[in-house]
């Protein structure tokens, strides 16, 4: 071998290495990237308030109130845990929402009965055929749970 095959072979050497290097470092950012973005996204879905503490703060909104239903979801953004509070002598329901992770108070809103079926054909709408049966049954069960806590 000749000593410019050589140099060639060492510079195609190099080069490769170079390349295979650099695959490597961009491949591991990204991968910490995207690791960080799953963590931040689980770490957003876990409450800091709990059930029973978030339940307390809503109840303390509403006056002589009783828990209908009860559940974790995102609104705007904002995890939060939404109370449907009943309070005697109205038909009217109380939804309550609680930021899931500092416990302040994001929304009081009073629903009358018609608001109400509005919220719940809209929720079945976003459930797809069957859903509004569904989520009765799984906001009628959350109601139990609340009434034993």
């Amino acid at each position: 071998m000749t000593s410019i095959e050589t140099q060639k072979t060492m510079k195609r050497s190099t080069l490769i290495g170079s390349l295979l290097a650099a695959c490597l470092l961009v491949g591991s950012g990204i991968g910490n990237a995207l690791a960080g973005e799953t963590a931040a996204k689980h770490s957003d879905a876990k409450p800091k308030i709990t059930k029973a503490e978030a339940k307390r703060i809503a109840l303390g909104k509403v006056p002589h109130g009783k828990v209908k239903s009860s559940e974790l979801e995102k609104e705007n953004g904002e995890l939060v845990w939404s109370f449907d509070l009943a309070t005697p002598d109205t038909k009217d329901i109380t939804e309550v929402l609680v930021n899931a992770k500092n416990g302040r108070v994001v929304s009081v809103q009073t629903e009358t009965p018609a608001e109400q079926a509005k919220e719940a054909q809209a929720d079945a709408g976003k459930q797809g055929k069957g859903g509004e049966k569904k989520a009765r049954k799984e906001k009628e069960a959350n109601a139990e749970k609340d009434e034993k806590d």
